[in-house]
């Protein structure tokens, strides 16, 4: 990522060109991307390559003012973050399902991120609603973020005996498995394509478009359901009834400029 990359992807943030690559650098940087770059699968509801590579992702998220999920979000976060003088690690996660299951190999993508004065941080900007700062990795206990009390702790050891990974916890439930091992942008292709293609992906449900507000609360368009939940939790939900409608909420409260509403996929 070159310096007017990097200058286009900090006015799309709408965040100051930071003085170093210190903890409290990042920790507003993460919070501006939550707030102004949305979570959103839309590209999957409306025939849109998912193509994991530097440019097309700056092409899609800078350029086109659109959002992604996480190898998308991640993945440029990450390369914004190094291009800033950050030392930055690609970490695969496997998200907790219904029941407790764990996901696919390559089912998230986090960062760990070391910083000059801070140590090592787990950073995440492409998951939903998660912690809005980025949590300290090597802490084991609670960590207190407007998103919820998190915890980092030692996973047991999984079906093939493996040790040494860790699980994420918001409110005492587990969210993710890390895996501590460096990985490339490039090992998160098979998960961005099962989550594009599969039948089982929650992604193919339905249109998700999620950002945090600027108030701490959170507003999500899904399908034709616009939510506002307040930092107090206070939730308000409703339908919207026309194609012209959902158009506008895109526009008015993602910035996301669309000819037209995304369809449910159908395989």
């Amino acid at each position: 990522m070159d310096s007017s990359q990097v200058d286009a992807y900090l006015r799309r943030l709408g965040a100051e060109y930071p003085a170093g690559p210190s903890t409290e650098s990042l920790r507003a940087l993460h919070l501006r991307h939550l707030r102004t770059v949305p979570f959103e699968n839309l590209s999957v509801h409306l025939g849109e390559e998912i193509v994991l590579e530097e440019k097309r992702l700056l092409d899609k998220v800078v350029g086109g003012g659109r959002g992604g999920f996480c190898y998308e979000l991640n993945g440029l976060f990450g390369a914004l973050l190094a291009a800033l003088g950050y030392e930055v690690t690609l970490l695969a996660a496997r998200v907790y399902g219904d029941g407790g299951r764990l996901g696919i190999p390559y089912d998230h993508m986090a960062l760990l991120v070391r910083t000059v004065d801070g140590g090592e941080r787990l950073a995440d900007v492409g998951f939903g609603a998660h912690s809005h700062g980025p949590l300290a990795f090597g802490e084991r206990g609670e960590q207190v973020d407007p998103g919820g009390t998190f915890r980092v702790v030692e996973a047991g050891p999984d079906a093939a005996g493996v040790t040494g990974d860790l699980d994420v916890l918001r409110d005492g439930r587990p969210v993710y498995r890390v895996e501590p091992r460096p990985r490339v942008l490039d090992d998160f292709v098979s998960g961005a394509w099962w989550h594009s293609t599969s039948p089982r992906s929650h992604f193919l449900q339905s249109p998700v478009c999620s950002r945090l507000t600027e108030d701490g609360g959170r507003i999500t368009l899904s399908g034709r359901r616009l939510t506002t939940t307040a930092a107090d939790g206070v939730r308000e939900e409703r339908e919207l009834d026309t194609d012209e409608e959902v158009l506008a909420s895109y526009r008015d409260h993602f910035g996301i400029d669309l000819d037209r509403v995304p369809a449910v996929s159908r395989l």
